[in-house]
């Protein structure tokens, strides 16, 4: 499965990159670059791709990712209709991990940061008051000049090192395959999947998106992504109906057929096996929240 490779551009003055997106469709693909990039939703929610993880992302989540770590933020629909009251408000920083020369992240005062940065190969969601404290730094860092930007960005890089409330997104195993002739394929995948999983779909109908034949589609989708086509598309399936059950707008069984399941046992099944909870205690457990 073959992400878009992307430059991600520094002007001649700074070391890193730092910049605020209100657009939905900035990035809108699956793709990755050598610079690491920490981002900050502050408004917007949507599916999150990430290597092997899938999962919903919304107001408040802030990730750390390591360098050629592919991953896609697709936006909800709603985002799109250029409503003011569901407008998107995002922050990004990328770096190289040698942004500040070689040698100074083999300091001794820096291995803490240097095991951090390690781990960032697997995706970092940070959480609890840390993640509150770096998505208050990351617009000052934005707005700073000079040796602050600087300062800036290490004291949020500490805070992550430091930080004992965080989790790995992606499997330890994980490692992407780059094969040019897949450039465009798995993005039609991901698109279609999204689009339609409320649907059935058909091995022969994906397959036809992907553009090779059903026994070959099976073999490749499960070599790129470790995981069979089914277990992605309830994912998919799961995510929504995650979505859906703490928005608390509709019962458990409309969700279950509102998000493409077509038998209630299958659904507490998968929703158990992928959230480790049933529909209603993760309903119940967010409520707590």
């Amino acid at each position: 499965m073959k992400p878009h490779l992307l430059n991600v551009s520094t002007n001649t003055v700074d070391s890193f990159s730092a910049r605020r997106d209100i657009m939905p469709d900035i990035n809108n693909l699956w793709h990755y670059h050598s610079a690491l990039e920490l981002i900050y939703i502050r408004k917007g929610r949507g599916t999150q791709f990430i290597g092997d993880s899938i999962k919903n992302f919304s107001e408040g989540d802030v990730v750390l990712l390591g360098s050629n770590l592919p991953h896609y933020w697709r936006f909800d629909p709603e985002f799109f209709e250029k409503k003011e009251e569901e407008s998107v408000d995002v922050y990004a920083i990328h770096f190289k991990e040698d942004f500040l020369g070689a040698a100074f992240i083999d300091l001794p005062e820096n291995q803490e940061l240097k095991k951090m940065l390690a781990q960032s190969k697997q995706g970092i969601q940070l959480l609890g008051a840390a993640k509150e404290r770096i998505a208050g730094l990351m617009p000052l860092i934005i707005e700073a000049t000079g040796t602050m930007r600087i300062i800036k960005l290490l004291e949020v890089l500490t805070e992550i090192a430091n930080c004992e409330e965080k989790k790995t997104l992606v499997s330890l195993g994980f490692k992407p395959n780059f094969l040019e002739n897949e450039k465009d394929r798995i993005q039609s995948i991901y698109n279609y999947t999204i689009s339609n999983y409320k649907n059935k779909i058909e091995l022969k109908e994906i397959a036809a998106v992907a553009k090779i034949s059903p026994n070959s589609f099976c073999k490749f989708f499960k070599t790129k992504s470790r995981k069979t086509y089914t277990q992605f598309l309830n994912e998919i399936r799961v995510g929504q109906a995650c979505k859906l059950l703490i928005e608390n707008d509709l019962t458990v069984k409309e969700i279950c057929y509102d998000c493409g399941f077509y038998n209630f046992t299958s659904f507490h099944k998968y929703f158990r096996e992928i959230t480790g909870k049933t529909p209603l205690k993760y309903q119940q457990a967010f409520s707590k929240q």
